[in-house]
């Protein structure tokens, strides 16, 4: 029997591209996003199930698990995508816009999390695999809410990969660098005040940064091909670098440590 995986945030970037590659390997896939009924692509794709979940509606998120496991009998792997960045000097955001980052990046993968596992523990198998990012481990200025996202991503997973591996369960992180995605457009939520002029300097390093980053992206295929080998390799592996810059940066630190990686990061942004 083909295994299946679920996705949350299939309609865009690396869950679509996850979906994609998962369905040409042969996987039933449970495709998931907040309107399914908008998808052209991977409604005409064989052994595909759209189906609505938003990681902030509960309700939307058993609905999905049970219809995916009433479609193909049981459930191999979930992946954790769905998510987005918020940028921007922290005193800026509302509190809304800061609990709506934790709540999308964090509670809804962890309500996610909780929906499946009753189903693995069941199974006594299943694989887990969280999509963190390069920014899971080191950050840029202004990231404090998505990069605090990601590092609780990062601790969430560790932790979790003790307690379910008494029933079978493993959990894996994936970790993308630069990828060719929307992210910057519908899933970078960047807030500014050009009046507080302390910040702006500092804003235009990090945006040409940005730039600099987005032309030199990997397709997001690249991430797909790491999250199908963190799925099939067998290994109690934890993380997954995606990118080769991704894979280069956090050679890096540890090489140098982090107060000398910190340090000379300050000094491409000038603070030092």
């Amino acid at each position: 029997m083909n295994k299946t995986i679920l996705i949350t945030g299939s309609s865009s970037g690396i869950g679509k591209a996850t979906a994609i590659f998962f369905a040409e390997q042969g996987w039933n896939v449970i495709a998931t996003m907040r309107k399914p009924e908008e998808e052209k692509e991977l409604n005409t794709l064989d052994n595909v199930l759209l189906t609505a979940l938003d990681v902030l509606d509960p309700e939307s998120i058993q609905k999905a698990v049970n219809e995916g496991i009433e479609r193909f009998g049981k459930i191999d792997v979930l992946v954790n995508n769905a998510g987005y960045g918020a940028y921007g000097p922290l005193e800026v955001f509302e509190r809304e816009n800061i609990i709506r980052q934790f709540n999308t990046n964090v509670i809804g993968l962890l309500d996610v999390t909780k929906a499946v596992l009753p189903h693995f523990r069941a199974n006594r198998d299943g694989i887990i695999i969280n999509i963190s990012s390069v920014g899971g481990r080191l950050t840029f200025p202004f990231g404090a809410l998505y990069h605090g996202t990601k590092f609780a991503v990062e601790g969430i997973s560790e932790s979790l990969s003790f307690e379910v591996a008494t029933f079978g369960v493993k959990v894996k992180i994936v970790e993308p660098g630069a990828t060719a995605t929307d992210f910057a457009g519908r899933s970078f939520d960047f807030k500014n005040d050009e009046s507080i002029e302390e910040y702006q300097g500092l804003i235009a390093k990090l945006m040409k940064m940005m730039e600099d980053l987005s032309g030199n992206s990997y397709a997001a295929r690249v991430v797909a091909e790491k999250i199908y080998e963190a799925a099939t390799d067998g290994t109690d592996r934890l993380r997954y670098p995606a990118t080769p810059d991704a894979v280069a940066l956090l050679e890096k630190r540890t090489k140098e440590g982090d107060d000398a990686f910190i340090s000379d990061f300050k000094k491409q942004f000038g603070l030092s």
